[in-house]
């Protein structure tokens, strides 16, 4: 038996966008209004990076944040289910495409945008290359395995899990497969440092410069910005000379290079997390 979840994000695949950005829209003004502790989480998040903003505008950021947030997730629908007449049109890779062609040693920089799953969808079903990326499992299995199938939809893309260790990933981004790496979360005080973002001491797992250095990669940032048509789905232009020899200039470097995207489109990152839980030893908690 299917889980309900899953079989409603099946049955609404084939609906027309509008209609599943509009439902997004309404469930985004739900959670808005009812889930009260991770809204003061965003609205935390937005006044220590956005200080200068009006607490006006941070609090149309933080509705504008839910509905994406709404939007993105029954967008997976279409993703992950959708025809691929219907879903190609969506997904618009711009930018510096060439970076993710041939076989040089890559590492895709995919920062929590809402649209992080689309942009993986448009990468493994138009650059056709071998892709592996790091996952954490679900605690409900029929929903993980619908996340685990949706995002090896095209076949393209291996998934190793948090526990298994680096050498898998490294041997294969040095034959040739790009590593989609989601470097930018608090993922707690283990192997973290704290490098600034907005300005604030953020715990920052320094895993983007160490694969580039072990599988002797490029880095490749790849974001994406939801649209009224769908996906943007743009790559940036490889960094130069990176990484160094520097782990924590080169953290830090990650942190204010992402800085410039959000502020292009802030309510469309992923502030419904703890971005600052783990703090400095002596420093209480911001949330």
């Amino acid at each position: 038996m299917q889980h309900p979840g899953v079989l409603f994000m099946r049955l609404i695949a084939p609906l027309p966008l509008s209609w599943i950005r509009g439902l997004g829209t309404v469930m985004g003004w739900v959670l808005y209004a009812l889930a009260v502790p991770r809204r003061r989480v965003i609205m935390t998040n937005l006044a220590l990076c956005f200080p200068q903003e009006s607490l006006a505008v941070r609090r149309r950021w933080a509705r504008e944040c839910v509905v994406h947030f709404a939007q993105a997730w029954f967008d997976r629908a279409w993703l992950w289910n959708g025809k691929l007449e219907v879903l190609r049109p969506r997904l618009r890779i711009i930018g510096a495409v060439e970076e993710l062609q041939g076989d040089t040693p890559t590492v895709i920089f995919a920062p929590h945008f809402f649209g992080l799953d689309a942009a993986g969808t448009a990468i493994n079903d138009q650059i056709r290359r071998p892709m592996v990326s790091i996952y954490t499992p679900q605690r409900n299995e029929a929903v993980d395995q619908w996340l685990h199938d949706g995002r090896r939809r095209f076949g393209n893309l291996q998934l190793f899990y948090r526990d298994q260790g680096v050498k898998g990933i490294v041997a294969a981004l040095r034959e040739g497969a790009l590593l989609y790496l989601l470097s930018d979360m608090n993922f707690g005080p283990e192997e973290s440092i704290f490098v600034p973002f907005y300005g604030v001491q953020a715990a920052t797992v320094p895993s983007l410069p160490r694969f580039a250095r072990l599988g002797r990669a490029k880095v490749v940032p790849v974001t994406a910005r939801l649209t009224p048509q769908g996906y943007d789905i743009e790559v940036h232009p490889a960094w130069e000379n990176y990484p160094s020899v520097d782990v924590q200039a080169d953290t830090a470097y990650m942190n204010h290079w992402l800085e410039g995207v959000i502020n292009t489109m802030p309510s469309q990152y992923y502030w419904v997390h703890k971005r600052f839980k783990t703090r400095p030893p002596g420093e209480p908690s911001v949330y």
